[in-house]
């Protein structure tokens, strides 16, 4: 299969020496006007270009869907995009680990603005972050191995969220709260199950600058026993134009979740647990024209993250853990325009540190070195090719070659291929921790590696999109917690194989006026994932939790200034039970005033996402925003 994986880049490549065509350059125009295929402007890590990923297979969450869904964090919308799995131990943004297209939470990237900003600990806690859903333009989800555009760890793919770039002064103010209307029958008190929120927010633009400030609180006591949580976010973000040739952009964020973590990890005897998570970042990245040609862009990211687990909440003395970890990403990259092709090239260099109870002190360095070539052939076959080499203090050298091309048919196909590779290195809790008897490390594992072949068209015309790929990925020294019985821990090998064979698809049409418009949306996920060189008298832990078949459909009207949103969501894992969860959203906006009113899993259904913990059911919620941004 290897052979076959290099000798399709090869074929590819010399594809674009001998290709032919007669027809006109297609041009991405609006989606609601659109009759080809559209083009979108992406903020990519490696090529700051106009439509540098067209070539992959890619999905965005606009500020438009962001409005319609009722989700109130990040976590929740992105369970609604297809192929991505989220899977929640709390709700509202709590605690959630995300997963791409059947990989484990620990193989995929997340991004801000392009900058890493992934935990270097565990998976469990990278997506608890300071970005408010009013501070963000749209989020990128690129599917498959992406080493040549993101380097390691991006094993399956990559979650960039792209922050918004205001033009106006202005303030916002969010006010909600919720309830399931049932009691607390555990507790002496008796409360009703609620929860309640504020956020405020604000904007300045200057002749040379604009800025971002938002603050938020969000507090539950729960919606069974010992699930209460209270979480409080900042974050900052400022844009500094000296002048057209220079651009520079800071933004810092903090973050602190407190929850109960009733059956998060060693059900049923950690009734009591509580969990404290605190999260701070800062960014700082530059554009600089030097010349019509070459473009530098210097960046440096840094993640702290302090983890807090008590196993008795009562009583801190007893099987309490406490991780503090460390993470600095530098890059400098340049981008230079040829008479034959546009050349990215640079080089990466992350420190992560971690100082724990029962994991230890312990540190590691990664270096990084891309160069890319992106070139565009007879107006309509485009050519990605590129490669990663990498050096990590521990594993040694690696080295990642990629390729994506997309070649237009005509106004309104278009067709699809990527081949990439990559490789995920163990987290520190893989190698290190030691919380007996629940879980142990091992400190020989090896990398994952993983390669992966797709193929996939796009089709639009008028109101109506389609599009389907199909990929095959083959992942060597797959990683999965696993033990012999409920006697021992579990511990982490890499003895076995993961071959996964998916489909995806996604249609959406629209009819009606602008002023009376329906909007239908679903998409398919079929994942047909072998464990290969298995042993069926051990238990594992994370790889049966893989999903096997996902559909979302929704369903968005709009009339005027009323908007009403119906999504269902359907999910089919290897080891759980298939569900169905149906959540609405009933908008009015007045002016600069929004009022909502969500119900999330109107059918109260009985769900578990993630270890033994059941999510949960029926919940209304309403709402009131200022928007003056």
């Amino acid at each position: 299969m290897r052979t076959l994986f290099l000798t399709s880049m090869l074929s590819l490549t010399s594809l674009a020496v001998f290709a032919q065509e007669n027809g006109e350059k297609t041009k991405g125009i609006k989606e609601t006007e659109t009759t080809n295929i559209e083009e979108i402007v992406i903020y990519n890590q490696r090529l700051q270009l106009p439509s540098t990923l067209k070539n992959r297979n890619i999905t965005i969450i606009d500020q438009q869907v962001i409005k319609q869904l009722p989700v109130s964090s990040v976590n929740e919308l992105l369970s609604y995009s297809a192929g991505v799995d989220i899977r929640q131990r709390g709700p509202f943004g709590t605690q959630a680990d995300l997963s791409i297209d059947g990989g484990s939470f620990e193989q995929n990237i997340l991004l801000l603005n392009g900058q890493k900003i992934s935990d270097p600990q565990t998976g469990h806690n990278s997506l608890n972050i300071p970005i408010p859903l009013e501070a963000i333009e749209r989020i990128e989800i690129v599917r498959g191995p992406s080493a040549r555009l993101y380097g390691v760890n991006s094993l399956t793919g990559v979650v960039n969220i792209v922050t918004k770039n205001p033009k106006k002064d202005g303030v916002f103010a969010h006010l909600y709260g919720g309830t399931n209307f049932k009691k607390d029958k555990e507790n002496d008190h008796g409360e009703v199950y609620n929860g309640r929120g504020i956020q405020v927010g604000g904007t300045l633009v200057g002749k040379k600058s604009n800025h971002m400030l938002f603050g938020s609180h969000d507090s539950s006591n729960g919606y069974r026993y010992n699930t209460a949580f209270h979480n409080n976010k900042a974050f900052y973000q400022g844009n500094f134009i000296p002048n057209e040739n220079n651009s520079i952009m800071a933004l810092g964020g903090y973050a602190r979740s407190s929850f109960g973590a009733n059956g998060f990890y060693a059900a049923p005897g950690d009734k009591e647990s509580k969990e404290v998570v605190s999260t701070t970042m800062f960014n700082i990245s530059s554009r600089h024209y030097l010349n019509d040609r070459f473009t530098l862009l210097p960046s440096v990211a840094y993640r702290y993250n302090f983890d807090d687990y008590r196993y008795f909440r009562h009583n801190l003395d007893r099987a309490r853990s406490r991780h503090y970890s460390h993470a600095i990403t530098s890059n400098l990259r340049g981008e230079y325009l040829t008479d034959f092709a546009k050349l990215s090239f640079g080089g990466e260099m992350r420190y992560e540190e971690i100082n724990s109870t029962n994991i230890g002190d312990h540190s590691k360095v990664n270096y990084g070195l891309y160069a890319e070539m992106q070139k565009e052939f007879f107006n309509r076959l485009n050519v990605n090719v590129g490669a990663y080499i990498n050096y990590n203090t521990q594993y040694g050298w690696e080295f990642f070659p990629g390729i994506d091309a997309s070649y237009i048919v005509n106004d309104h196909w278009k067709v699809l291929f990527n081949a990439g590779t990559a490789s995920r290195l163990p987290s520190f809790t893989d190698l290190y921790l030691d919380q007996r008897p629940g879980n142990i490390g091992n400190p020989a594992l090896e990398p994952e590696r993983a390669y992966q072949i797709e193929i996939g068209g796009k089709y639009q015309k008028n109101r109506f999109t389609a599009e389907a790929f199909a990929f095959y990925r083959d992942i060597d020294d797959f990683i999965d917690w696993i033990r012999v019985d409920t006697s021992n821990p579990y511990q982490p090998y890499n003895a076995m194989k993961n071959k996964t064979k998916g489909v995806n698809t996604k249609v959406n049409y629209q009819l009606g006026s602008n002023a009376s418009l329906w909007n239908l949306g679903l998409s398919y996920t079929y994942l047909d994932p072998k464990i290969e060189n298995s042993d069926p008298t051990k238990l594992s832990k994370y790889a049966i939790e893989s999903l096997r078949n996902q559909l979302v459909a929704t369903v968005n009207y709009s009339h005027k200034n009323f908007n009403a949103t119906l999504a269902n969501r359907y999910s089919e894992r290897i080891s759980y039970k298939s569900y169905w969860v149906t959540d609405v959203r009933l908008n009015y906006t007045l002016d600069k005033y929004n009022m909502y009113i969500d119900a999330q899993n109107i059918f109260d259904t009985t769900f578990i996402e993630a270890g033994a913990v059941p999510m949960p059911g029926r919940w209304f919620s309403v709402g009131v925003r200022y928007n003056g941004l």
